[in-house]
């Protein structure tokens, strides 16, 4: 009838409009009652937490087996035995290699990596570094460290690390030209100016060594790395990387703890004696003048007075859930860890070739995610830092006016890994490198090496073989097919 209201010009009922929401998640009944829907910025939520947050995360390292072992598994893999190298690669005018210039980079580059040269205290080799780099990253959540003009070091540069503590987080005001955030000064973009320090540690120890009025020191952004994961905008300083399984850590510890305490009294009470008569039972000895006792040995009986009966304890712990409780809990650690839980459980447990074969692959793809991180905030830096004050003190004799040529001209080179299966690695890098799909250098990079170190090591170890006579049993080069036989026959027109 919408004409017939039309006509006579009455107005069309309308219909109730209803509501329906859009996502089932932002509802607000009695089920979501405990979930947390408040908003706030990053560095407000961190602000609160950051402190305790860094504390217990260090707790847990120093006696949480399983974090430990994360720890460990970062640096073994991330690091690894020999670190991440450089490989200079710069170039003449004509496009060929520099050779010179790039070996006298490299070579007295591993001479300030060192111990004694590359740290302000003398402590640490580069290698060192790295491994305390990836250490601090995932336990503190950030890194510091201050690059300092060295005058008794050769090359005049060393680093200095510093705990994350002496960024004094309750530092935060307005400047004229943005403010101070969690002890981070700031520009009006949130680009880091400088850094409010703690001159002494807040919490040395002893504590006579701390100033009362831990008076700051205030360093240039240039002259510092503070290196986080940021995992939001706007954010300025980082958190532990187990910040999202700290409960979870806390509550399984928690469990095996009155697993073992409770197995460890079932294994030592054996049961109690029952009186139902007049004589009560005396015993052997007193414990804590409190119970009577009785000590058992093997192999012996012992008549109890009239009216007394034995009740055996039987506290069945660790129950038949046990395992299966621990296993689940630890998976959800692991993949709040980004790691796999065969391997931070240390369990090989039921895996195959297939199954620990995805999991190592998931594994080295977040390894090589944090090598990258640390090659783009660290590694990287630190050599820039070093090749201009090299260069500026005279220790390398090149230009100062080349010093971007050379600071861009460098590959840095991480740790590689070895495949579950050799063999059908190398098949595959071999059929990929004969179709033209990858150069011998993308082979040479999960080696962790240079095409450049290959050649020069094939080529060293040849002439050394010619020198003592020795024959290659094999051919690195050339055609793989069986050999044609070199016939020689002269035939004549009669034959």
């Amino acid at each position: 009838m919408a004409w017939y209201d039309r006509y006579i010009g009455r107005k069309p009922k309308k219909k109730p409009q209803t509501f329906k929401r859009s996502y089932s998640a932002a509802g607000t009944g009695r089920l979501f009652a405990d979930f947390n829907s408040s908003s706030s910025s990053a560095d407000s939520e961190i602000y609160t937490a950051l402190k305790t947050l860094r504390n217990r995360s260090r707790e847990l390292s120093r006696n949480d087996g399983y974090v430990a072992r994360y720890l460990k598994m970062l640096v073994n893999n991330v690091v690894g035995e020999h670190g991440i190298r450089i490989s200079m690669k710069a170039r003449n005018d004509d496009n060929s290699l520099d050779v010179v210039a790039n070996r006298i980079i490299e070579t007295e580059f591993y001479k300030w990596a060192k111990i004694g040269s590359c740290t302000a205290d003398g402590k640490l080799s580069f290698l060192d570094a790295q491994k305390l780099f990836i250490q601090n990253l995932a336990r503190d959540g950030e890194v510091l460290i201050r690059h300092i003009k060295d005058t008794s070091n050769d090359f005049g540069y060393s680093m200095q690390f510093l705990e994350s503590d002496h960024l004094d987080e309750q530092k935060n005001t307005k400047t004229a030209n943005g403010q101070i955030k969690m002890g981070v000064e700031i520009n009006q973009f949130g680009k880091p100016t400088a850094y409010h320090l703690f001159k002494n540690h807040p919490d040395q120890y002893p504590t006579s060594y701390t100033n009362p009025n831990q008076r700051h020191i205030t360093v240039k952004a240039d002259e510092m790395i503070h290196a986080f994961i940021q995992d939001r905008a706007e954010q300025t300083r980082g958190v532990p990387f187990t910040s999202s399984v700290m409960t979870s850590l806390k509550m399984l510890n928690g469990y095996l703890e009155a697993e073992l305490v409770s197995a460890r009294v079932g294994a030592s009470k054996m049961g109690f004696f029952v009186g139902s008569g007049d004589e009560d039972y005396v015993g052997e000895e007193y414990e804590n003048e409190y119970a009577p006792i009785m000590n058992a040995e093997a192999g012996t009986f012992e008549q109890l007075p009239n009216g007394t009966s034995v009740e055996t304890f039987d506290p069945n712990h660790p129950n038949s859930a046990f395992s299966d409780f621990q296993k689940a809990v630890l998976r959800e650690i692991a993949s709040g860890l980004n790691v796999s839980y065969v391997e931070l459980a240390n369990n090989l447990e039921g895996v195959n070739y297939s199954s620990i074969r995805q999991g190592t692959i998931a594994d080295r793809d977040n390894y090589r995610i944090l090598q990258k991180f640390m090659v783009e905030h660290f590694v990287e830096p630190v050599f820039r830092k070093w090749l201009e004050m090299a260069i500026s003190t005279g220790k390398i004799n090149l230009p100062l006016t080349k010093f971007d040529k050379f600071a861009d001209s460098v590959t840095f080179i991480p740790r590689s890994y070895e495949w579950v299966d050799p063999q059908k690695e190398a098949n595959a890098n071999i059929s990929l490198l004969q179709n033209g799909l990858v150069t011998l250098q993308d082979i040479q990079k999960k080696y962790g090496r240079d095409v450049e170190e290959l050649y020069e090591e094939l080529d060293r170890e040849t002439k050394l073989a010619e020198n003592y006579d020795v024959e290659y049993a094999t051919q690195p080069f050339g055609s793989k097919q069986p050999a044609e036989p070199n016939v020689n026959i002269n035939l004549t027109e009669e034959d």
